[in-house]
């Protein structure tokens, strides 16, 4: 008797920090339920094994938990990993790769070929989830030539393009089927029948508000956005875009893309934008499912004092 005793006792010990765990969700789990999120996947998450496997279960996750996730990738590392393959230079201007003729059909490979595919996989061990697509499908993302401004001169880096136009249709499609769309930023052109390769912050950005999303969440290799970096390493854990856009001009060229989009993302209706560490296991779900939260949140400035 005292032996079943003992194990039942075990038991209630082991469990119920479990259930205590499911109950701190059910808020969080109410109030984004049938809600969009787009989570830009990037960072060390896309190269580690372990991280891209606690990636894909967070996703799946957020799907039976009845929200509806849009991933949106890049690939700097693998893009630079083939294009050295194939002789190919990296060039960066302005932080944006110099993108040729040649290394354009590189880059729509690896994107599309390689990481989305690879992604796609990892989603789909789960279950018949996860469709891939590029922003070329169904005139998902459309761009002109971006020429960045540098000392004052409008450069040509070639075929790197400014979202012009963004059409949601086959995203929501996808979504009302049950499906987790995986986007690759590639976009198709205006105006010359070409495509472009185009930032994956930025892309995800786009996506967001033109989705009506809840949530915009952009995976990078900090914990957030510092206080005083490099003096302090003190993450904001909350700021609005009025806030953001006064410490724009003060970020490390790496951050601008990311909190630009987050910017443009609640300027544009979605609810919070938040930038979060992705070499956190499970992050997204520490992140959207728990009272303390980790990273950095953006919101609109209305929404100042109220409860994320």
């Amino acid at each position: 008797m005292s032996d079943s005793g003992t194990s039942g006792t075990t038991r209630k010990h082991t469990a119920l920090p479990k259930a205590q765990i499911l109950i701190e969700a059910l808020p969080w789990l109410t109030r984004h339920h049938g809600k969009t999120v787009v989570i830009k996947f990037g960072g060390n998450a896309m190269v580690n094994e372990e991280l891209k496997s606690a990636f894909a279960q967070d996703v799946v996750f957020l799907r039976h938990a009845g929200l509806k996730p849009v991933v949106v990738h890049g690939g700097g590392p693998q893009i630079s990993a083939a294009l050295d393959r194939h002789g190919i230079v990296s060039e960066f201007k302005a932080g944006l790769r110099v993108t040729t003729e040649d290394a354009m059909d590189v880059v729509r490979m690896v994107l599309a070929g390689q990481v989305q595919r690879e992604l796609v996989g990892l989603l789909n061990r789960h279950g018949p989830l996860a469709v891939g697509l590029t922003g070329e499908d169904a005139h998902t993302i459309t761009a002109t030539r971006h020429r960045p401004e540098i000392d004052g001169e409008r450069v040509d880096i070639g075929r790197v393009g400014e979202i012009t136009a963004i059409d949601t249709g086959a995203i929501e499609a996808l979504l009302a089927d049950g499906r987790i769309p995986v986007v690759s930023s590639i976009a198709r052109s205006e105006d010359d029948g070409h495509v472009y390769n185009v930032n994956a912050d930025t892309a995800a950005a786009a996506l967001a508000a033109a989705l009506g999303a809840e949530t915009l969440m952009v995976l990078t290799d900090v914990e957030g956005l510092y206080e005083d970096w490099p003096h302090s390493d003190e993450v904001i854990s909350r700021l609005t875009a009025s806030q953001l856009e006064k410490l724009l001009p003060e970020l490390s060229s790496g951050m601008v893309p990311k909190m630009e989009g987050c910017l443009h993302a609640v300027r544009g209706g979605v609810t919070t934008a938040r930038v979060i560490d992705g070499r956190v296991q499970h992050s997204i779900l520490l992140e959207i499912f728990t009272d303390e939260g980790i990273g950095t949140m953006v919101v609109p400035d209305e929404a100042e004092g109220e409860q994320s």
